[in-house]
């Protein structure tokens, strides 16, 4: 479902402001229609887009792609991001986390993986050249990007 979230965000990014339906959506960016209504209703309770009502009502996305992280998108959809149960914020608790030496020391794995998902955008999901030009400027030379580049 997030993967569907955030085809849609990235459409409705296009146009920042207009209103859209969910037939709309569904049809223009081929995410069946019961996806489309369960995302939107997920997306508006979480304040990422804006529920219109009315006889032209639907659906609009109100703040830039830029402004939009993929910390946002996938909380909304997933819920917390938590790796293990001793993680801060994790819903469900471990058995042995009283005597455990690593308590609270995925705190800063945890940490780590939300700083990267902030680091990136709707904006970025959208235009992948900005994201990885590497890559981009290899696939438009014909060229394969070598495993060294990837991870610069």
């Amino acid at each position: 479902m997030t993967d569907y979230a955030i085809v849609i965000l990235g459409h409705m990014a296009q146009d920042v402001g207009r209103v859209r339906t969910a037939a709309a959506l569904s049809e223009s960016t081929g995410v069946p229609m019961p996806s489309v209504s369960k995302i939107l209703k997920i997306m508006t309770h979480a304040s990422l887009i804006t529920a219109h009502r009315g006889a032209k009502g639907g659906y609009s996305l109100d703040r830039p792609a830029a402004a939009v992280s993929m910390t946002e998108i996938i909380q909304a959809l997933e819920g917390p991001i938590a790796l293990t149960a001793c993680v801060d914020g994790a819903e469900d608790s471990c058995e042995v986390e009283h005597s455990c030496f690593m308590r609270g020391n995925w705190n800063r794995v945890n940490a780590a993986i939300h700083a990267a998902l902030d680091a990136v955008t709707l904006a970025d999901m959208m235009d992948p050249e900005e994201m990885f030009p590497d890559r981009s400027a290899a696939a438009r030379e014909g060229a394969q990007p070598s495993l060294q580049n990837a991870f610069e």
